[in-house]
C-alpha cells in the first residue's frame, strides 16, 4: 500500500496541472467542434429478389435462364457501385453545383437555403472544379471573384456574366427570400460547379454499400455528407435507379426474347407443317389409316382363318378316313359300322335310318319269301340305291371340304401378304411421328415461353424492394460530440499524467526513504519532516537528537559532521538546529564552521570559524589536534561542513568525524548523489556515515512550487 502511495505522489502533486490540462483539452475540443464541418449519414436498405421464394420462383420465369439467374449479393453490390448507375443517379439529383456561405473559420453549404440561384454554361472543361467567390453588396448587385483573382467583376442579378471559359446567370431566389423573414442576403459566398469525374469521386469517397449478412439478400446503402438532405436524397435515388435499371433490363431482355421466340415459332410452324404433310403423303401412298388397328385386325382375321383351317382339316381328314373305310367294304355296306361323326347332316341320318328299316323289312320278307322274290329284290334295290347315294354323298362331301380347305390356304396366304414390308412401314411411321412430335413439342414450348415473356414485358415491376428508405438524419455521425469531448479529456488526462511522470523521472530527486534504501547501503539516521511553523522546529530537532542518542550515535566528546553533497546551504538548517537542540538538552556544544555561515548565530566562545582561505593549507592532523584540544571543555562537537561536491575541506572534516550526517533534501537533492556518496564513503573510508532525509513526506502542489519560483525571480527582478 505504501509503495502504491509512493508511486502516486507525483500524480497527487501534479493534480492541479492534470485538472487544468483536462479542462483546456475539453475547451479546445468544444472550440474545434464549433468549427469542424459535421457529417451526416443516411441509410437505405434494399432487399434483393430471391428466385426460390415468392413470384420470381414461380413457373413464370423458372425455365428461362434469362430470368432465373440467382442474385448473388456481391454481384449486386458491384452493380450498385458501378459508374453507370452512379452517373445515372447523379444526373437525377441537383448535386452538380454547391453554394457556400463563407465564414471566418469555415464555410457552410447552403443547398436549398441559398438566397440566390446560379446557372452556368461552360465552353471548356477547365472552368469546372473551381471555387468562385461572390460578394453580394445589395439586392441588385454583386461582385464576382474568380479563383486567385485580386479584383472582382461587378455584376447585376438576372444578367449573365462571362468569365474565362464559362458564362454564369445569377438570380435572386425570391421564393426562399419570401419564406424567410430575416434571411441575410448581403454576405460573402462561394460556389463550385463540379465535373462528372470530381462529383463521382466525391460521392464514392463517402459511399459505403455493404450486405447485412452474406446469407441474407439485403443490401445497406450508406452515404455521409455535410448536408443531411443530400445524404437521404442520394441513397434513396440510388436504390430507385437500381430498381429502374433492373426493370429496364428485364423489359429489354423480355422484348428481345419475344422477338426471338416469334421468329423461332414461325420456323417451328413451317417445320411442323412439313412434318404433317410428310405423314399425310406417306399414309396416302401406303394406304395407311391406322397401322396399329389395321395390323391388329389382320392378325385377328388370319387367326380366325387358321382356326377355321384347323377345324376344316380335322373334318377333311375324318371324311377321308370314312370314305376309305366305306370304299374298302362297299360290297358289304350294311355290315359296316361306319363312324359318321364327320358326316352328320340330317339327310344322311335319315338315309341310314331308312336303310336300317329296309334291312329289317328284308329280314322279315326272307322269313316268308326267297331272296329271289320280287319283293325281296325291290327291298335290295332300294337299299342299294340308298347305299350308292350315301357313298356318293360322302365323296362329294370330301371334295367340298377339300375345296374349302384349299380356299382357306389361299385366303391365309393372301391375308399374310399384308404384313410384307410392315417393319419398314412402322420404322418410317415412327421416324415421321418422332419428327412431328419433336417439332410439336418445340412449337408448344416456344409458344409457352412467348406468353411468359410477353407477360414479363407487360409487367413492369421489380422483385427488388426498398424495405427501409433513407431518412434525413438529425444528428451527425462525425464528429460525435460526446466522444470527441471524452477523448479530448482522456488524452489531456493521459498526456498530463505522462508529462508529470516524465518530469518526475527526469528530475530524479531523492523523494523518499525508499529511494535512499534502493540505491545505497548507508543507513538513515532520521527523517526531518517539512515544518511549516517556526515554533515547532526546535521541538522536532529535539526528537531527532533523542533518536541519535538512542542509536548510540552521541558519545562523550563525539565529533558530529553535518554535510551535504551539492551546497553547504542545503544542510545549514540541520547544522543550526541540531546544535541548538543539543544545547537545549544541557550539553556544551562546540560549533565548528568551515563555511562562515553560522557566524553570529552562536556565542563566540563556542564557535570556531575556519572559513578563511588560510585554513586551506591545514592538514587533517592540525585540524584534529586543534578541535580535540578545544573539545576537552565540551560534551560534543558539531561541524557545519562544506559541500562535498566542490569545497576543499568537505571530505577532510568527514574523515575526522565520529558520526557523519549527510543531509539529502527530498525536493532538491538528485538521486544520483546517493550513489556518489556511497562511492566516496568506500573510496575514502569515511567513518560512520548516515543519511538524513530532509522534508520527508513533503509533497507540495505544483502551484506552490510555481509560486515559489515566481516570487524568487520576481523578487530578483524587482530588486
Amino acid at each position: 500500500m505504501n509503495e502504491n502511495i509512493r508511486i502516486l505522489k507525483p500524480l497527487f502533486r501534479g493534480l492541479p496541472i492534470v485538472i487544468l490540462v483536462v479542462i483546456c483539452s475539453v475547451l479546445f475540443a468544444k472550440k474545434y467542434l464549433n468549427y469542424v464541418t459535421p457529417m451526416y449519414e443516411s441509410t437505405a436498405k434494399l432487399r434483393l429478389a430471391d428466385v426460390h421464394e415468392g413470384v420470381p420462383g414461380a413457373n413464370l420465369f423458372k425455365d428461362l435462364d434469362l430470368f432465373a439467374s440467382a442474385n448473388k449479393i456481391s454481384t449486386e453490390i458491384e452493380v450498385l457501385k458501378s459508374d453507370n448507375l452512379i452517373n445515372a443517379t447523379l444526373n437525377e439529383l441537383p448535386f452538380g453545383t454547391e453554394i457556400y456561405r463563407k465564414g471566418d473559420m469555415r464555410s457552410s453549404e447552403l443547398f436549398h437555403d441559398s438566397p440566390f440561384l446560379i446557372e452556368g454554361t461552360f465552353q471548356t472543361d477547365k472552368a469546372y472544379d473551381k471555387l468562385y467567390g461572390l460578394n453580394i453588396i445589395s439586392k441588385s448587385e454583386f461582385v464576382f471573384m474568380q479563383p486567385e483573382a485580386k479584383t472582382g467583376i461587378t455584376g447585376t442579378f438576372g444578367k449573365p456574366i462571362s468569365v474565362d471559359g464559362a458564362t454564369f446567370l445569377i438570380t435572386l431566389n425570391d421564393e426562399f427570400i419570401q419564406s424567410k423573414k430575416n434571411v441575410k442576403i448581403i454576405d460573402s459566398y462561394q460556389f463550385e460547379f463540379f465535373s462528372k469525374e470530381k462529383l463521382k469521386t466525391k460521392i464514392n469517397k463517402n459511399l459505403d454499400i455493404v450486405s447485412i449478412d452474406k446469407d441474407v439478400p439485403v443490401i445497406r446503402i450508406n452515404l455521409k455528407n455535410a448536408v443531411p438532405e443530400k445524404a437521404a436524397l442520394f441513397v434513396n435515388k440510388l436504390a430507385e435507379m437500381y430498381i429502374q435499371d433492373y426493370i429496364q433490363a428485364k423489359y429489354r431482355a423480355a422484348n428481345t426474347t419475344v422477338d426471338f421466340l416469334s421468329k423461332e415459332i414461325d420456323n417451328a410452324d413451317d417445320k411442323l407443317a412439313n412434318s404433317e404433310n410428310n405423314i399425310q403423303q406417306y399414309r396416302d401412298e401406303r394406304n395407311i389409316i391406322n397401322m396399329s388397328q389395321e395390323t391388329e385386325t389382320n392378325l385377328r382375321k388370319i387367326s380366325q382363318l387358321k382356326i377355321q383351317q384347323t377345324n376344316l382339316k380335322m373334318n377333311l381328314d375324318a371324311i377321308k378316313d370314312l370314305n376309305k373305310y366305306i370304299a374298302s367294304g362297299k360290297n358289304n355296306y350294311l355290315d359296316l359300322a361306319a363312324n359318321f361323326e364327320a358326316f352328320t347332316d340330317l339327310l344322311s341320318t335319315e338315309m341310314v335310318k331308312n336303310m336300317k328299316k329296309l334291312q329289317s323289312d328284308k329280314k322279315d320278307l326272307l322269313l316268308t319269301y326267297t331272296p329271289d322274290h320280287e319283293k325281296v329284290k325291290i327291298v335290295d334295290k332300294k337299299i342299294q340305291d340308298l347305299t350308292d347315294y350315301q357313298i356318293e354323298s360322302i365323296k362329294n362331301t370330301e371334295k367340298n371340304l377339300q375345296v374349302k380347305y384349299n380356299d382357306l390356304i389361299y385366303d391365309i396366304a393372301e391375308a399374310e401378304k399384308v404384313f410384307i414390308g410392315l417393319p419398314e412401314k412402322e420404322k418410317m411411321m415412327n421416324i415421321l411421328n418422332r419428327e412431328f412430335h419433336m417439332y410439336e413439342k418445340n412449337y408448344n414450348f416456344l409458344n409457352e415461353k412467348r406468353i411468359e415473356a410477353e407477360i414479363a414485358r407487360s409487367a413492369k415491376i421489380a422483385f427488388h424492394k426498398i424495405i427501409s428508405p433513407g431518412e434525413v438524419p438529425k444528428n451527425p455521425v462525425s464528429p460525435i460530440r460526446a466522444i470527441i469531448i471524452v477523448v479530448a479529456a482522456f488524452l489531456g488526462l493521459l498526456g498530463s499524467i505522462v508529462l508529470i511522470y516524465l518530469v518526475h523521472f527526469a528530475k530524479a530527486k531523492v523523494n523518499d526513504a525508499f529511494t535512499i534504501e534502493k540505491n545505497s547501503t548507508i543507513p538513515i539516521a532520521f527523517s526531518t519532516p517539512f515544518i511549516k511553523k517556526n515554533e515547532n522546529v526546535l521541538h522536532s530537532f529535539l526528537k531527532e537528537a533523542i533518536q541519535m542518542e538512542l542509536k548510540e550515535m552521541i558519545q562523550k566528546q563525539s565529533i558530529i559532521v553535518v554535510s551535504s553533497y551539492d551546497k553547504s546551504k542545503d544542510h545549514l538548517f540541520h547544522s543550526t538546529y541540531l546544535a541548538k537542540a543539543f544545547m537545549a538538552q544541557g550539553r556544551k556544544v562546540l560549533v565548528v564552521d568551515p563555511t562562515g555561515q553560522l557566524e553570529g548565530v552562536f556565542a563566540a566562545k563556542d564557535y570556531i570559524n575556519y572559513a578563511d582561505t588560510r585554513f586551506l593549507s591545514y592538514t587533517k592532523t592540525v585540524f584534529q589536534v586543534e578541535i580535540t584540544a578545544k573539545l576537552k571543555d565540551y560534551d560534543l562537537c558539531l561541524i557545519h561542513n562544506q559541500s562535498v561536491k566542490d569545497d576543499k575541506l568537505g571530505l577532510l572534516f568527514m574523515s575526522i568525524a565520529s558520526q557523519n550526517l549527510l543531509v539529502l533534501d527530498s525536493r532538491k537533492t538528485a538521486e544520483k548523489s546517493i550513489i556518489k556518496m556511497e562511492l566516496l564513503k568506500d573510496e575514502f573510508q569515511l567513518p560512520n556515515v548516515w543519511f538524513v532525509l530532509n522534508k520527508a513526506g513533503y509533497n507540495p502542489s505544483v502551484f506552490v512550487e510555481i509560486k515559489k519560483i515566481w516570487h524568487k525571480y520576481f523578487s530578483k527582478t524587482k530588486s
